[in-house]
């Protein structure tokens, strides 16, 4: 049967603030962004680096199942580019099943956004512009639009894996937080069900010394006994507390003085 969706242009949108509009000017810094390219690749490790890079780019880690290895052959012999490469991790099964199945069409929508274009959307305007064509021509129809743009080309072209950009700014110490970090995997629904957040320990244990655990004076504890031999406190009123008049006990002001 025909698919019955029908396909929507992208919806206009506008920028958040004046500075999307024109190119960054600052001094270069060592905590700008590093661009991993396969044209500068001289051997296969420097190769491996960038295959690497495109792993963290889009799932954040690749475990050994998650990866392609027909994908990074053909990548390596320049059967094709890492634009192609990073087509085909968006549209995986692991990135269906670890990430589109467990989120919402907005926040889908919001971490392509980020990983393919580099930058934070523009407001929830470009959520909901983006969000349509994911609802009309799902994400392939999506990634598609997005790496075939000319934001991209011009940020990325064909052999350059994406990256955060602009993360530096220049009028501040701090720049912006890395997109892992505020947009994780999960939203919050699924990770409650999934038990997230969990504390993996895999170094060792460190045994406290027997030298801490000795006494040397100076500790409540070594008091109780002899606190607990004192007699109970003296001139203490019998009476329960339910019984004291404190509206009497309250000075107060009278009118008129």
């Amino acid at each position: 049967m025909p698919d019955a969706r029908v396909a929507l242009p992208l919806l206009k949108y506008a920028p958040t603030t004046q500075n999307s509009r024109v190119d960054p000017l600052r001094v270069g810094s060592d905590e700008d962004p590093k661009a991993v390219s396969m044209d500068k690749a001289m051997d296969r490790e420097d190769q491996n680096f960038v295959i690497e890079a495109a792993y963290r780019q889009i799932f954040f880690h690749a475990f050994k199942v998650d990866r392609d290895r027909t994908l990074e052959c053909q990548l390596r012999d320049g059967q094709i580019t890492v634009r192609d490469f990073i087509r085909s991790l968006c549209l995986s099964d692991t990135f269906n099943r670890s990430f589109y199945n467990l989120n919402s069409n907005y926040r889908v929508a919001r971490h392509l956004v980020e990983k393919l274009l580099g930058r934070k959307t523009h407001g929830k305007a470009e959520e909901i512009a983006w969000s349509a064509v994911l609802m009309t021509r799902g994400v392939k129809g999506m990634v598609d639009d997005i790496l075939d743009s000319q934001e991209y080309l011009d940020a990325f072209g064909y052999d350059t894996v994406p990256y955060h950009r602009n993360r530096v700014v220049g009028s501040r110490d701090l720049g912006e937080t890395p997109f892992n970090i505020t947009s994780p995997r999960y939203e919050s629904y699924y990770r409650g069900i999934l038990g997230f957040p969990q504390i993996v320990y895999t170094g060792t244990a460190r045994r406290i010394p027997e030298r801490s655990l000795q006494r040397r004076g100076g500790f409540p504890q070594d008091y109780m006994p002899w606190v607990r031999t004192l007699p109970a406190l003296r001139g203490a009123s019998a009476a329960g507390s339910a019984d004291i008049d404190y509206l009497s006990k309250v000075p107060y002001r009278s009118l008129g003085r």
